[in-house]
């Protein structure tokens, strides 16, 4: 029976085979059409986060295996008319022969466009079965692996660190070197390299911060013990244990309470002064990657509870753990998922979580580009740094509304009611409100609804003279629905045509040049056509009926006229559009806008991976998908309440560190 066994065994592997593309097969795809596939660019949209994220397939990660790659070629047979290979939706899509989002990115009689074809017809000859045995025998890992996690404290969490630690409060992070932004936050791994100039701006805060903590003496409470005089030892150990257990989120080795009690010892001897010893601890400890830096080893590790004591105080309050977080990690009670959730939900109800989900939004919805935003007088008279902040605080006032309220989500992009002052309400020409910030409802027929109704959103979208329908169909593509779209291709000249007396022109006019140009075409149809629904509202957030254009003196050159006023023209604006790739989002204003977006599970899923990534400091990967879609499911039976979604994310595998 064995042999029979063995012989049936071997007779099926021997079918499998047979039936299996040759290695011929495998080198046409792997070595040549999926380069081709590539340069074409077809996976900026074929990906979880591209454009074209909802079809019936997507690109393998940009460091996947030949294994995996040629996998993923087999897989194609979904878009593959078995009857008839010439009308498969593989062939007739990227070279547009069939109404294409992106356009031709294989131009047709091209010789990338005959290996697509060759490989159309080569899976079209192949069964199901066939497909699903040979994907089988050339299964490579399919997901990745995290290891070390290794990350510094963001500026704010520094702050945040040391006003806790030693009562420091004059943000001394403010002036380190600006972060930069990857994946839309300011704490991610891949952005934050620690520059000379960084790692000399730490030098000078922690002997500043060092200084502070002891002028006037121990004011702060930070000496556990009474000291005997200016070298005592024991004192300066136990100072050392209690002030590095809180800077370094785990208790000391012996080896560490040893050095720096020497190191206090010494100093202490020399300036015949205890504080001095305890001050040049604080400064060291300060420079110490045990304090600036993160180091997660995950599940199993010697400080696994510490780590997610760190994880949650990290994220849920921008700053270190308190002395209750720590005792919990020290009695092994931040280990489990379910030990994790309650002591976030007791977090959630201390004051910095609204504190540390505002420096989330800040960053989402990118306030610093609010708040630095300059206006055309010419155009914008009236506008000014306080009107910019106002703008912030009235879309911080509504997330917090929704958030700490328990109300659906989805109300942050339909909810027709908003928080303003005197400045802002004559803006939105509403009527002035009883005190600052009062929540207002809006006009059944303002147009305006949720956060794309407000100034800072259409501010942060706009030019400084006027608005930019690209840049707000890129904002919400980038933000709302988290699909990256494809950068232009080199050399594209992206200017529009000139604006004159003898053509004034609307932004829709003048960006048709984007939606023909055949380098331009394929990415702007994709996001142009958002921002164009959104026309009537101008560069800061005002109303406006009709497109107005000025026409600056000028002289002409070659007929030697020259032109001495400024004329004006008010143009009708065309504000009808949609979201190629989401079915049924023909819009003409924010607030049909926001009812498609808020409905749209590609948008609920964004703003779970946007939490995501300022959870983890790092952007999604594959590993990472049933974690994501688990916490969607989650936060969609909650009601889309923002709790349920936090606490969904704490209490994951990749949120604790677990390895896929």
């Amino acid at each position: 029976m064995r042999t029979l066994g063995i012989a049936l065994g071997l007779g099926l592997a021997a079918s499998i085979l047979s039936a299996a593309p040759s290695a011929q097969d495998r080198s046409l795809f792997v070595e040549k059409l999926y380069p081709a596939m590539r340069a074409a660019q077809c996976h900026m949209c074929h990906n979880d986060n591209g454009v074209a994220s909802g079809t019936r397939f997507e690109f393998p990660p940009d460091d996947a295996t030949p294994e995996q790659i040629y996998k993923f070629g087999l897989g194609l047979d979904k878009v593959v008319n078995h009857d008839d290979p010439s009308t498969s939706l593989l062939y007739l899509k990227p070279t547009n022969r069939t109404k294409h989002p992106g356009g031709e990115r294989i131009k047709q009689g091209s010789p990338e466009e005959k290996l697509l074809l060759e490989w159309v017809n080569r899976l079209a000859g192949l069964t199901p079965e066939e497909i699903a045995a040979a994907g089988d025998l050339v299964a490579g890992p399919s997901e990745e692996r995290h290891a070390l996690s290794v990350r510094r404290l963001t500026h704010s969490q520094y702050n945040n660190a040391v006003r806790d630690l030693v009562g420091e409060l004059s943000r001394p992070a403010d002036q380190f070197p600006p972060e930069d932004f990857i994946h839309g936050f300011k704490n991610q791994i891949h952005g934050q390299s620690t520059s000379p100039l960084l790692m000399e701006a730490y030098s000078a805060a922690a002997e500043k911060v060092a200084t502070n903590a002891f002028r006037g003496g121990d004011q702060n409470h930070l000496i556990p013990c009474e000291p005997s005089g200016p070298a005592d030892a024991d004192c300066f150990a136990q100072f050392v244990s209690a002030f590095g257990r809180r800077a370094f989120r785990r208790p000391l080795k012996a080896n560490e309470v040893s050095r720096y009690t020497d190191l206090a010892l010494e100093l202490g001897r020399e300036e015949k002064d205890f504080l001095a010893g305890v001050r040049i601890v604080v400064e060291a400890m300060l420079q110490s990657p045990s304090f600036l830096m993160r180091f997660e080893y995950g599940p199993g590790s010697d400080y696994e509870a510490y780590e997610n004591a760190s994880r949650l105080s990290f994220f849920l309050w921008d700053t270190i753990p308190n002395e209750w977080l720590l005792d919990l990690a020290e009695r092994k009670e931040l280990v489990t998922a379910e030990q994790v959730e309650r002591a976030a939900r007791r977090m959630l109800d201390d004051p910095r979580a609204t504190a540390s989900m505002d420096e989330f939004l800040s960053q989402w919805l990118r306030f610093d580009r609010a708040l630095k935003t300059i206006r055309d007088r010419a155009f914008y008279p009236d506008f000014n740094s306080e009107l910019a902040s106002a703008m912030t605080e009235e879309t911080r006032r509504l997330f917090n509304y929704i958030a700490w309220n328990d109300r659906d989500f989805r109300e942050l992009f339909t909810a027709d009611y908003t928080f303003v002052n005197a400045d802002l309400a004559k803006v939105y020409g509403l009527p002035a409100p009883a005190e600052p910030f009062d929540k207002v409802s809006y006009p059944a027929d303002s147009g305006r609804a949720g956060i794309l109704g407000q100034g800072a959103f259409l501010l942060v979208t706009s030019k400084p003279a006027d608005t930019s329908p690209t840049e707000r169909g890129l904002f919400v593509r980038e933000h709302f629905l988290c699909q990256n779209v494809p950068p232009p291709p080199p050399g594209v000249n992206a200017a529009l045509p000139p604006l004159s007396d003898a053509k004034p022109m609307t932004n829709r006019e003048r960006l048709g040049v984007h939606l023909t140009g055949e380098g331009c075409m394929g990415c702007h149809k994709l996001i142009d056509p958002i921002g164009l629904g959104l026309e009537h509202f101008d560069a800061i957030g005002q109303f406006r009926a009709q497109y107005h254009v000025l026409i600056p003196p000028t002289r002409d050159q070659q007929q030697r006229k020259i032109k001495t006023e400024t004329t004006e023209y008010y143009l009708d604006i065309d504000p009808t559009a949609e979201i190629v790739g989401i079915p049924q989002s023909s819009f003409t204003n924010p607030k049909e806008l926001g009812k498609v977006l808020a409905e749209d599970e590609s948008c609920q899923k964004c703003v779970v991976k946007q939490l995501f990534r300022y959870a983890l400091g790092r952007e999604e990967t594959l590993a990472d998908r049933p974690a994501i879609d688990q916490a969607l499911e989650r936060f969609e039976q909650s009601g889309f309440k923002f709790r349920e979604l936090i606490l969904s994310l704490v209490s994951s595998k990749p949120f604790l560190g677990a390895q896929s």
